[in-house]
């Protein structure tokens, strides 16, 4: 793999279907290889399919270590079609002198939108009352049935104040509800008051929100940020949604608190072990599930997808952001 002439053009494998158009971008100065259908590869098989190339494009099904570059002896860049990264270690691809990129800010709004979504959904009990219906449920109409909870003037609790947090906070303005958040540091004053929130410690976070988004990284020190202390700590008539990562929830102590009814709902975007669920969450009412599709419209992915291309352009001295590319995660590899 190391021997391949230096006139042959670089090669680019993109790990799934995405908008050959865009990809296209990529054909007048790179071979390219996209994978026709998109699954999941083992270690193995994506050491395989790394090796001899020169850039890859991936996404979160795609976990690459050290053992999987092992054999990338021309790799110079892995573009990650996602923001978070947690399925790369970029430890590892920096020691390899590998550069990571992500596709951070060009999906902040259309995630807004659908932690929004989620949040009215759980609030108005949407989902469950379709289930309801769609089963032949509804002879009549109750005027005492299918009661939710208002969600005007309620407090908006944001843990994870990134660019994602502040985005859902601007859309609460609408709803008339204060926002109260929580990081590790507090934002700028200019930004806090643009968000029109206030810093708060965690445990005050949990306490005084009426719906707490989760809008963090997944990291070792997010891992189960939320688990039974801490759901033990929010009102019982509260509500959880998650559009970050699974993991940072503990699932079975969510599914727990939800079915003892001391959390009164929850909506999951994301959950541990995805695809695979907690199977206590399927038989409750009090949660709305979404298969980790916060990003997916067709203008938030075709963003995300150009994104990615273009960090690769960039890492080979193309386009304008010629070597540098623009979202890189480990500059000091340059």
């Amino acid at each position: 793999t190391g021997t391949r002439s230096m006139t042959d053009k670089p090669r680019v494998w993109v790990s799934r279907p995405t908008f050959p158009g865009v990809i296209a971008r990529l054909e007048p100065h790179f071979e390219v290889t996209v994978e026709d259908t998109e699954r999941k590869l083992g270690p193995s098989e994506l050491a395989a399919r790394l090796a001899g190339q020169d850039a890859v494009i991936v996404g979160l099904k795609d976990r690459i270590g050290a053992a999987e570059v092992g054999a990338a002896e021309r790799l110079r860049i892995v573009a990650n079609l996602a923001v978070g990264y947690d399925n790369i270690d970029v430890d590892a691809m920096s020691a390899a002198g590998i550069a990571v990129s992500n596709t951070a800010d060009v999906l902040n709004e259309s995630v807004a939108d659908y932690a929004w979504a989620l949040l009215l959904g759980a609030a108005r009990r949407m989902t469950a009352a379709e289930r309801w219906l769609r089963a032949g449920h509804w002879h009549a109409t109750e005027f005492k049935a299918w009661l939710g909870t208002d969600v005007r003037g309620r407090t908006l609790g944001i843990l994870g104040m990134g660019r994602i947090g502040q985005a859902i906070a601007h859309r609460a303005v609408g709803f008339g509800m204060p926002v109260i958040y929580h990081n590790r540091s507090p934002l700028p004053e200019e930004v806090e008051r643009a968000c029109r929130a206030r810093h708060v410690d965690k445990a005050q976070l949990l306490g005084e929100s009426d719906f707490l988004v989760l809008a963090l990284p997944l990291t070792p020190r997010t891992r189960h940020a939320i688990g039974a202390a801490e759901l033990a700590l929010m009102k019982p008539t509260a509500m959880l949604i998650n559009i970050a990562r699974g993991g940072i929830v503990d699932d079975a102590a969510l599914a727990a608190a939800l079915r003892d009814r001391r959390l009164a709902g929850a909506a999951l975007d994301v959950f541990e072990g995805e695809p695979k669920l907690h199977p206590a969450l399927l038989t409750l009412d009090n949660v709305v599930l979404s298969p980790h599709i916060a990003s997916a419209t067709t203008e938030t992915r075709r963003a995300m997808t150009s994104l990615a291309v273009d960090n690769v352009l960039a890492m080979f001295g193309h386009g304008p952001h010629a070597g540098r590319p623009p979202n890189i995660l480990n500059p000091n590899v340059l």
